[in-house]
């Protein structure tokens, strides 16, 4: 099927076809049509399986099609996204789409200055992209105004209401036309989903092309069961043994992500961190210096999770398992993107063992092990004496030097002149 099948014009097409975009994907030969009959469309679909023109491109149909002008400080189509990477990246996409056209996107953010924002809008824009805690900064201060927004897509829903977004959304909804087209789009379907639904969309068609919890078929995934004292060496031991491969390390703090850039960089391997405590300036320093190589380590906060897309990614670490166990699957999903193949390595301690049950049981399976043996309830319930005080006991029996170890928890403490030079070279 190709995209004038779907019932897309012909300029729309050209655009495509500029942007090297030939053929559509599942979720949108099956989002595509229902959308631009006027539906509303709830769709559930992996992360890089091309949602963004799913609802983009009938958004821009019905733009074209109804060729009016925005009035000024109003948007006729709202994009509601949880991060600030994935806002910019579906405005560049939508970009693309408009190119050579009257139509005008505007995306509005956290992490820089509001008022250049704020004149951004004073003359009106066709779509907006914008994360909802900005938005409603805009709200206040009169420089938006959503009465002509006959269009929302809630893209990521389920990272909105993991993010809790949902008290954002429930302050912008009323100020939008109640007879509006909305489409929501979500990676994965929580219980919270359907009830969502049921607010903001009225009958709408549902489409669906992966089942919620399914990792890529590309994704080579393995977990090693290591101390957490010891993830430092082995991380860094993985990482240099793909010197030069784009790597995105995910850990669970913003404090936590910056101390690991700078063990890595510290250790001879280049590495940059982005979270939400960085300015959006920083925050695309880094995203560059990941992309054209200069540090080919990405360490982030769950912020990264869906909101980058970058085909290069070779591998992604969890270095720290995430609390919600469906987040796993967009962290792996950053790699294996566009067709390519990509690895997922998963870094657990003792403690981190009812974290990864929750995982298992979202993706069905067990992740094959490449090191160590699975944490016993014994060494669980021991977990906080042997991490006590820094160094602790070599619980995973690894040291910096090849990852096959073992975790029976009978080998000895290591001598204090090993422990000390452990520390130093992680």
């Amino acid at each position: 099927m190709d995209f004038d099948m779907l019932g897309l014009k012909p300029r729309l097409i050209a655009a495509l076809d500029e942007m090297g975009i030939k053929d559509p994907t599942p979720i949108q030969k099956q989002a595509i049509p229902p959308a631009l009959e006027g539906r509303d469309v709830m769709g559930l679909a992996q992360t890089g399986t091309g949602k963004t023109a799913a609802f983009g491109l009938p958004l821009v149909q019905h733009l074209f099609e109804d060729n009016a002008r925005p009035a000024p400080r109003t948007a006729r189509a709202l994009i509601l996204a949880p991060t600030r990477e994935l806002v910019n990246q579906i405005a560049e996409s939508l970009d693309g789409y408009i190119k050579g056209t009257h139509l005008k996107v505007a995306r509005v953010v956290g992490g820089v200055g509001i008022n250049p924002q704020i004149k951004r809008m004073e003359r009106g824009v066709d779509l907006l992209v914008a994360t909802p805690g900005r938005l409603i900064d805009l709200l206040d201060r009169g420089a938006v105004n959503l009465g002509a927004s006959h269009f929302l897509v809630l893209d990521e829903a389920d990272q909105m209401l993991d993010m809790g977004f949902i008290h954002a959304l429930r302050q912008i909804a009323p100020k939008l036309p109640k007879e509006r087209q909305t489409l929501l789009f979500s990676a994965t379907m929580p219980k919270d989903m359907e009830a969502l639904a049921a607010t903001y969309l009225d009958r709408p068609v549902r489409v669906q092309v992966a089942v919620s919890g399914q990792t890529a078929d590309k994704i080579e995934q393995s977990i090693h069961y290591i101390a957490k004292a010891e993830k430092p060496g082995l991380l860094i031991d993985l990482l240099r043994a793909h010197p030069g491969e784009a790597a995105l390390v995910f850990a669970r703090t913003k404090h936590g992500s910056d101390r690991l850039a700078k063990q890595l960089t510290s250790a001879g391997v280049e590495a940059v961190a982005i979270h939400g405590n960085r300015s959006q300036g920083q925050r695309t320093r880094a995203l560059e210096a990941f992309t054209d190589g200069t540090a080919p380590v990405l360490v982030a906060t769950d912020v990264a999770a869906r909101g980058l897309d970058i085909p290069v990614v070779k591998h992604v670490y969890n270095y720290e398992l995430p609390n919600v166990a469906e987040t796993y699957v967009h962290r792996i999903g950053r790699t294996a993107r566009a067709g390519r193949e990509g690895a997922a390595i998963t870094l657990c301690a003792p403690d981190e063992m009812v974290e990864l049950k929750d995982i298992e049981r979202v993706i069905k399976s067990q992740i094959p092990v490449a090191s160590g043996r699975r944490w016993t309830p014994a060494q669980e319930e021991a977990k906080p004496k042997q991490q006590r005080g820094g160094g602790g006991r070599r619980g995973a029996g690894q040291g910096r030097g090849a990852p096959k170890a073992t975790n029976t928890g009978a080998r000895p403490a290591a001598k204090p002149g090993r422990r000390r030079r452990a520390r130093h070279s992680a």
